[in-house]
């Protein structure tokens, strides 16, 4: 369950950032300053969302589930940030298909067999429009763990 997972500390609800790199300085410093990540965290984000763009429509919200190689992981966390305003992203799989991404759950993956199940769970989760809307409206930061723990409780 990725709620059991969830640290209020690595929950940043009224994030205010003006591009991908700055939610990585941000987000991903906030890994790194909690001990998740190691200080090589936040420039490998950037160097492989160049390669392997994060961004997904979920139709009316955008999302990005940014994360990089487990030699940059100290142990595995989830941060979320919901942006003040959206954040240009290029679509999964493309680099030219923008996404304006108001939801971000970085990942710290240490074990690579975890992440496409933890991957797939997110977006099991993020399917519900609902769901999505009610995340990016709360600025309680119980509350967002909250919602995704009661999501997943119904899947």
């Amino acid at each position: 369950m990725i709620w059991e997972d969830l640290n209020e500390n690595l929950i940043m609800p009224d994030l205010k950032a003006g591009s991908s790199d700055e939610v990585f300085q941000q987000l991903g410093g906030l890994l790194v300053s909690e001990g998740y990540c190691k200080s090589s965290y936040v420039q490998a984000l950037t160097e492989r969302e160049k390669d392997f763009p994060t961004g997904i429509n979920m139709g009316n919200i955008g999302i990005a589930i940014p994360h990089t190689d487990k030699e940059h992981v100290i142990k595995g966390a989830v941060a979320i940030g919901v942006l003040k305003e959206p954040v240009h992203f290029y679509q999964m799989g493309t680099n030219d298909e923008n996404v304006e991404a108001k939801l971000i759950f970085m990942l710290a993956v240490k074990d690579p067999k975890e992440h496409l199940v933890f991957l797939q769970r997110i977006l099991m989760v993020l399917q519900d429009q609902e769901v999505l809307k009610q995340l990016i409206e709360t600025k309680n930061k119980q509350e967002i763990i909250n919602i995704i723990k009661e999501k997943e409780e119904q899947l």
